[in-house]
C-alpha cells in the first residue's frame, strides 16, 4: 500500500526525522489559509498523487506569499497531473502540502528496503539526491553506497556512520545522518514498511539535515496491524477493479491488454502472462484466486475481469489441487448468469475433480473452447483476439 508525500511526512514526525513545516490543503481557500499559517516568504506547493516526476511535470510549485500559494493551487487541483509514472492520462489532484521552502546546498538520497537476494533490508544514499534513482544506478552506479542490516541486531552506528563517511559528512553532519538513518529503520521495522525514501535529504544553508521528499510503501500482508496505517489509503489513487478485488482477497492488478486471466497461484499466473505475451498478445490484468477460493470468490473474481471494457477474452487457466474444480466451474457459471458474457472464454483445467468440472461447464450454456494445455489456451486466446 502506497500512501502520500504529506502522509508520510506526519509519520517521520512520529518517529523525529526532521521535516519542514507544512500543511495539507484540499481547496484554494485552504491553500491560501495554509500559507498564511506557515508565516514565511517562500512557499512550496506540493501535488499529492502516488506518483514520481511531479516537480517535472509542474506538480511543484514555490511561490511567494499566500495569493501565490491560492494561484499555483487554483491551477493544480481538480486537474490531471501527468508525470513519467502516470501514463498518459495522468492522475486527478485532489489534495496539496503547502510546505515552508527550505534553503539548499545540497541533496541527497536515502532508501532503504529489503533485497531479496541478500534476504535482510538494506539502507542505501547516494549524493546524487533530486534525481531518479533508477537513473543513478544506470549511469553511475558507484555513487549508490549500500549497508545491509542484519535484522537480529538492526542498524548499527557504525553502518551510520559508514555512510555519513562516504556521503563526505563532517562530524556535527555524521551524528545527524546516524540519527536519520536509525530513525528511519526504527520506523520500517516497526511499521512493516516495504520500502521507505527520501528523495532528497538536503543540507541546508545552515548545515542542517531536513527531509524534502517522503516516501513509505507498506507490506499489504501485514496491514492487520496496522488499522492506523490502513486508513491512511486514498481510495482515489488505487484503480477501482483493484480496489473491488481486494475487498474480496483476490490479488488483482490491472494491466494494458485486452485478455482477461484467472489463474489461482501466483507461479501460474506469471507464466500465464508470459505466455500470452510469447502468443503475441497482452493481458487485461493479474489475477491469482488463491488456493482456497470458494465459488463465491471465484464468481467475484470473473465479474471482476468482465468489468474491464478492455477485455475481449478471457482465459481460465487453473490447476486444482487445494481449489476443487468442480468448485471453480460452480462460480463462473454462477457469475455468468448475473452478468452479460459477451466475450469468448479458453478453458484450461486440469486436477482436483476434473472431469466434474468440465461436466458443470459443459452444461451451463456458456460458449466456450477447452485447451488440453497451457500453450495451447494462450494461442487460442490471442488467435481469438487477433480475429
Amino acid at each position: 500500500m502506497k500512501i502520500h508525500e504529506c502522509q508520510a511526512k506526519e509519520l517521520f514526525r512520529r518517529f523525529d526525522i526532521p521535516v519542514p513545516e507544512g500543511l495539507e490543503a484540499g481547496s484554494v481557500d485552504e491553500a491560501r489559509e495554509a500559507a498564511r499559517k506557515l508565516s514565511v516568504g517562500r512557499i512550496v506547493v506540493k501535488a499529492q498523487i502516488h506518483a514520481g516526476g511531479r516537480g517535472k511535470g509542474g506538480g511543484v510549485k514555490v511561490v511567494e506569499g499566500a495569493d501565490a500559494a491560492a494561484a499555483a493551487a487554483e491551477g493544480m487541483l481538480g486537474k490531471p497531473l501527468i508525470t513519467h509514472q502516470t501514463g498518459p492520462e495522468g492522475q486527478i489532484v485532489r489534495r496539496l502540502l503547502v510546505e515552508a521552502a527550505s534553503p539548499i546546498k545540497q541533496e541527497i538520497y536515502v532508501g532503504l528496503t529489503v533485497d531479496r537476494a541478500l534476504g535482510r533490508p538494506v539502507l542505501m544514499v547516494s549524493p546524487s539526491g533530486g534525481m531518479d534513482i533508477e537513473e543513478v544506478a544506470d549511469k553511475t552506479p558507484e555513487l549508490i553506497f549500500k549497508e545491509a542490516v542484519d535484522p537480529r541486531f538492526g542498524l548499527l552506528p557504525f553502518q551510520g556512520r559508514n555512510l555519513a563517511r562516504k556521503l563526505g559528512f563532517g562530524p556535527a553532519l555524521q551524528r545527524s545522518a546516524i540519527t536519520i538513518f536509525s530513525n528511519v529503520y526504527k520506523l520500517f521495522l516497526a511499521l512493516d514498511a516495504s520500502l521507505v525514501e527520501i528523495n532528497p535529504l538536503v543540507i541546508t544553508q545552515d548545515d542542517q539535515l531536513l527531509v524534502l521528499d517522503a516516501k513509505i510503501n507498506f507490506d499489504d500482508n501485514a496491514l492487520y496491524r496496522h488499522k492506523d496505517i490502513k486508513e491512511l489509503e486514498d481510495p482515489f489513487e488505487v484503480d477501482p477493479l483493484e480496489l473491488e478485488a481486494s475487498k474480496f482477497g483476490l490479488n488483482y492488478i490491472r494491466l494494458d491488454g485486452n485478455i482477461g486471466a484467472m489463474v489461482n497461484g501466483a507461479g501460474l499466473a506469471m507464466a500465464t502472462m508470459d505466455l500470452i505475451k510469447q502468443a503475441g498478445a497482452e493481458p487485461a490484468n493479474f489475477l491469482d484466486v488463491g488456493g482456497g477460493a470458494n465459488a463465491e470468490t471465484i464468481g467475484q473474481g470473473f465479474r471482476i475481469i468482465l468489468s474491464d471494457e478492455r477485455v475481449k477474452a478471457i482465459l481460465i487457466n487453473i490447476f486444482g489441487g487445494i481449489l476443487r474444480l468442480d468448485v471453480l466451474a460452480k462460480g463462473v457459471v454462477e457469475a455468468a448468469n448475473t452478468v452479460k458474457v459477451e466475450v469468448p472464454i479458453i478453458v484450461r483445467l486440469e486436477g482436483t475433480n476434473v472431469e466434474e468440472g468440465r461436466r458443470i461447464l459443459a452444461g451451463s450454456g456458456l460458449t466456450f473452447e477447452v485447451a488440453k494445455d497451457l500453450k495451447e489456451a494462450a494461442d487460442k486466446v490471442a488467435a481469438l483476439v487477433r480475429n
